[in-house]
């Protein structure tokens, strides 16, 4: 887990303009996704929890959840993203019915390559990038939990 601690030499989060690397991790079946194939077109909101199952991730999760269907009739693509492994990812995605792609980021890849500052435990902050056409239209550093849909669809709507 050392890599992911964070040190005054990570980089900074993605600003908005910023293409997305191409990164590749597995979901919370363990399938390979090819994230930066998946961010080339259309919409995609790219946000990162700390700990699958936790209050506050799990409220960010299930905002996402309730508002699904505003958040695809917005065209926007969900991937949840944290350090966990698939098999948490996926009891977390069951438990809560989450209707969205968990990203099982076990190596930090995908975290690093957002640029997105981790603790020394190696939980990720909690962030949202929303991505069109593999480029950060939206950011916010300190994403809410109660709000992550909403915030992402007035994105959207203002960046379209």
């Amino acid at each position: 887990m050392s890599l992911l601690c964070t040190n005054s030499s990570q980089a900074e989060p993605l600003d908005v303009g910023d293409s997305v690397p191409a990164v590749k991790t597995v979901d919370a079946d363990g399938k390979k996704v090819d994230l930066g194939k998946e961010l080339s077109e259309g919409i995609s909101l790219v946000y990162f929890y700390p700990k699958a199952d936790t209050p506050g991730c799990t409220k960010q999760a299930c905002n996402l959840r309730d508002a699904f269907e505003d958040v695809t009739g917005a065209g926007i693509k969900v991937f949840g993203v944290s350090a966990d492994n698939s098999a948490d990812q996926k009891a977390f995605a069951e438990k809560f019915n989450l209707p969205f792609t968990l990203l099982a980021d076990s190596e930090g890849e995908v975290i690093k390559a957002f640029g997105v500052p981790t603790n020394p435990r190696g939980f990720a902050s909690r962030q949202s990038f929303l991505v069109k056409d593999n480029k950060v239209i939206w950011r916010d550093l300190k994403a809410k939990p109660t709000s992550q849909a909403q915030d992402a669809i007035a994105a959207a709507k203002a960046n379209s």
